[in-house]
Formats: structure tokens, C-alpha cells, sequence
């Protein structure tokens, strides 16, 4: 999928995902697997200022590109969730390839029930309602000062971007986590 046009369309096709899951024994996914760039992941990590000492949540992970790349490039550690049990097997088996298994891990979970608490940053590359569903729980659990970094998509009129940048006609959105979000 090329842009944004094509992921709203194909989500239209989410009507369909609890019963293909049901059809495959696999959990219904609430978004479609499309592999972030590695150029979009870089300007991500850049956005987020990742660094040593930081511990990355990457929130529906896919194969744990963002993840990995925190932890080679830039020294960080990481955690990534996804639904999909293959998602997270192929997650680990790149970690392992890319020797970076000591700094990183991979859960199946829902992100709903997950804690992301111990981040301080937040990646994903969610639909605009996972994400608007998602902002009340990232305020909840995030701590002042947290980086959130999104792939294409916002977080709603609630919570308009600081940053927002482009990368081969993809936008990448940022926020931080202040005070006020504490109170809502």
C-alpha cells in the first residue's frame, strides 16, 4: 500500500477480518500489516530522539523493525506488541538475526490490555481510530515528558501534533506528553 488512500480503503475490508480470522485461527486484526520504510523508520527515531537509556514501545510491531533498528542504531532498549502471533515470531527471529535480543522483546497482546508505562517513547503506524482509541490510555499510562511517534496517522482534534514531517510523501507525526494530559 502505497499511501494513506490505499490503507483508509483497504480498512474498509476490516468488516471482514473477524471472520477470516475465525476461518484461519488467527486473532481478528484491527489493522492491516504494511511494513513501515526504513527511511520512514529512521526519521521516526529521529523525531522520537532516541537514544541510549531510552526504552522504546513500538504499539502493533509488526516484524519489529522500529524495535530493532532503536536497539542497533541508536542503543536503545525496546518492546514490541502485536496481535498477530507471526508478526511476533518473525519479530524475534529478526532480533536474533540483527543481534539484538538482549535489548529487545516481542509480546503478543492486545494494546488495549498492554502496559506501556515504562516507555519513553511510543512508535506505531496505527488506523486514525485505533490511535483516537488508544490517546485517553497513553495519557493514563505514559509519563510526563514520553515522545509519541506516528507513522501517517494522528490522534484526533483532541491532541493535534507538535511535529509533523514528510518522508517520500509518508507523514510522520509527534507529540509529547505534558502535564495537562495527566488531567484529562
Amino acid at each position: 500500500m502505497q499511501n494513506r488512500r490505499e490503507l483508509l480503503a483497504w480498512s474498509g475490508s476490516l468488516l471482514l477480518l473477524p471472520y477470516a480470522a475465525a476461518q484461519t485461527k488467527r486473532p481478528a486484526l484491527d489493522v492491516p500489516y504494511v511494513p513501515t520504510p526504513p527511511e520512514v523508520v529512521a526519521k521516526m527515531l529521529e523525531m522520537g530522539a532516541v537514544a541510549k537509556g531510552d526504552v522504546l514501545y513500538d504499539l502493533g510491531c509488526g516484524d519489529g523493525r522500529i524495535v530493532i533498528t532503536a536497539a542497533k542504531q541508536h542503543g536503545a532498549r525496546g518492546v514490541g506488541i502485536d496481535i498477530d502471533p507471526e508478526r511476533i515470531k518473525e519479530a524475534r527471529e529478526n532480533a536474533r538475526k540483527e543481534g539484538v535480543t538482549k535489548q529487545v522483546q516481542f509480546r503478543v497482546g492486545d494494546l488495549f490490555k498492554s502496559d506501556f508505562s515504562r516507555a519513553t517513547v511510543v512508535t506505531l503506524y496505527l488506523l486514525p481510530v485505533i490511535n483516537q482509541k488508544l490517546r485517553p490510555q497513553l495519557w493514563r499510562q505514559l509519563k510526563v515528558g514520553t515522545r509519541v511517534v506516528s507513522h501517517e496517522f494522528d490522534m484526533g482534534d483532541e491532541w493535534p501534533p507538535e511535529r509533523v514531517e514528510k518522508v517520500d510523501n509518508r507523514r510522520i507525526l509527534s507529540w509529547t506528553i505534558k502535564p495537562e494530559h495527566k488531567q484529562a
